[in-house]
């Protein structure tokens, strides 16, 4: 019974590391994937000239920006439901212009913030 126990205690903890360990990325790193503000950013590079839909949206809701990861934007249906935008037309951007242009200058203006604002738009 202890046994059993302390594996379960074991596997709770090591659980709640893993899980603290992937909320604490945020926006501007590396490992980000999620929506993005792009206002005050060049004009982001993106894989599809079209908004993807996983299904019916109305045109008149603007898209939206995300980085996603590789090949979820191949299956978009399938990965919508993780970036909770199954009821979004979205443009999904290039990594490179995220680690080139979108993750330095974010850096740059919201160091030390939680809240994220584009350049420019600093309250």
């Amino acid at each position: 019974m202890k046994l059993f126990l302390g594996a379960a205690l074991l596997a709770v903890t090591t659980l709640l590391t893993c899980t603290t360990e992937a909320a604490s990325i945020r926006v501007g790193e590396s490992g980000f994937y999620g929506r993005l503000n792009v206002g005050g950013y060049p004009p982001p590079q993106v894989y599809y000239r079209q908004p993807v839909a996983a299904q019916f949206v109305p045109s008149n809701r603007p898209p939206i920006y995300l980085r996603v990861r590789p090949g979820h934007a191949r299956q978009w249906r399938r990965y919508c439901s993780q970036y909770n935008a199954c009821n979004e037309r979205v443009y999904f951007v290039k990594h490179d212009w995220y680690q080139r242009e979108y993750a330095p200058r974010y850096q740059k203006f919201n160091r030390g913030n939680h809240i994220a604002y584009p350049p420019g738009q600093r309250r």
